[in-house]
């Protein structure tokens, strides 16, 4: 790579002095734990995604172990969730007793195939977790109705969907409840930080008090909680970075637009339903047969590009659930986890980069 050039990684947090100023007024009040920021952030969030609550918490992974609690899930059920994500889709069934249950996802889409979801279904099954993966929301119409089919609870993993939509509907709406992840790498970020949200009022009363060691008083636990509280720092960089979420959106989607344009014709780009909005998380194609990834992320890396792998081994292929004796369960997501390939697209990637990137991607 020439010293000229810049290395465009796949990642760049977008921090301005808007999220600065917020930090300082937060510490300057001396507020510094669960308060008021916190509360004005939960009421802005529930209000972007339609929905009547949300319930600010520490992290993505302790939302959604939240939310399958708050839903009643315990020992003894199944949760049927996706193979083809990150590891805390289906930790979360674990983390409240539960066993998870894995079903393969749609070859265009990667997110869970709905037909697979119904041969899963047994009669322990109390919950699905579908997977926005990558920013593109899944097949919630068609879930929730199986779900309701079956009287069991729909908790979406929205981790990567901030934004996304379905017909002018926001994903995070559509569950009994559903988490979002607010760490550094996403569209909007806290830093670490995570979000539930929902329209069911016990499910929002459990959430709360699971959040804060079981209290809905002080003093008067209730049941055995945790302390999974978000700070008035997070919740105040949270506030700056949700006005500035559409923006960022918006560059995500140009830029893939952009670059599906440059790529379509050797690549498998994106696919995007009628009426789904991407906000691509991810921007993420699909390598021809036989195409030696790595070596093709080095050439990459070699013009300055990052790219990288989510996710190269199938959660039901992971040390702590199947291991090598899970291969071959779920032949799509295991195809998936060999030939997929992202690229940067957030809003600091220029049309410039683009265009070079996709000479490289191109000329190999």
């Amino acid at each position: 790579m020439s010293d000229e050039k810049k290395m465009v990684n796949m990642v760049k947090t977008q921090i301005g002095e808007e999220e600065i100023n917020a930090v300082v007024e937060v510490l300057r009040s001396g507020m510094l734990a669960q308060g008021p920021k916190v509360a004005e952030f939960e009421k802005a969030f529930a209000e972007y995604i339609g929905v009547k609550h949300a319930i600010a918490v520490s992290s993505g992974t302790t939302a959604l172990h939240i939310a399958l609690m708050a839903c009643g899930i315990h020992e003894g059920d199944e949760v049927i969730t996706t193979p083809f994500s990150f590891i805390a889709s289906a930790n979360c069934a674990l983390y409240a007793g539960a066993l998870p249950v894995f079903a393969d996802i749609n070859p265009q889409t990667y997110n869970l195939d709905v037909t697979k979801i119904a041969d899963a279904i047994t009669g322990k099954t109390r919950a699905i977790v579908p997977v926005h993966l990558y920013g593109l929301p899944a097949n919630m119409e068609d879930i929730v109705w199986l779900a309701n089919r079956h009287g069991i609870a729909v908790i979406e993993d929205a981790a990567q969907a901030h934004g996304a939509e379905i017909n002018g509907r926001k994903a995070g709406s559509f569950g009994d409840a559903a988490c979002f992840s607010l760490y550094a790498t996403k569209n909007m970020m806290t830093g670490e930080g995570g979000m539930i949200t929902t329209n069911r009022d016990d499910v929002a009363d459990a959430a709360r008090m699971l959040r804060q060691h079981g209290m809905r008083v002080r003093y008067q636990h209730e049941m055995l909680g945790y302390n999974f509280r978000m700070t008035d720092i997070a919740g105040a960089i949270g506030l700056a970075q949700l006005a500035k979420l559409g923006e960022f959106n918006r560059r995500r989607i140009e830029n893939a637009a952009h670059l599906s344009l440059l790529l379509k014709d050797w690549y498998v780009v994106p696919f995007i339903p009628d009426g789904y909005r991407h906000v691509f998380h991810q921007y993420t194609i699909r390598l021809p047969e036989g195409m030696d990834r790595e070596a093709l992320r080095a050439r990459l890396k070699e013009a300055g590009f990052g790219s990288e792998v989510y996710y190269p081994i199938p959660i039901h292929m992971q040390a702590t659930f199947l291991g090598e004796h899970g291969k071959g369960l779920f032949p799509v997501s295991e195809e998936a986890a060999l030939r997929v390939l992202s690229l940067p697209i957030h809003p600091a990637v220029e049309k410039e980069d683009l265009d070079r990137m996709a000479e490289v991607l191109l000329s190999f």
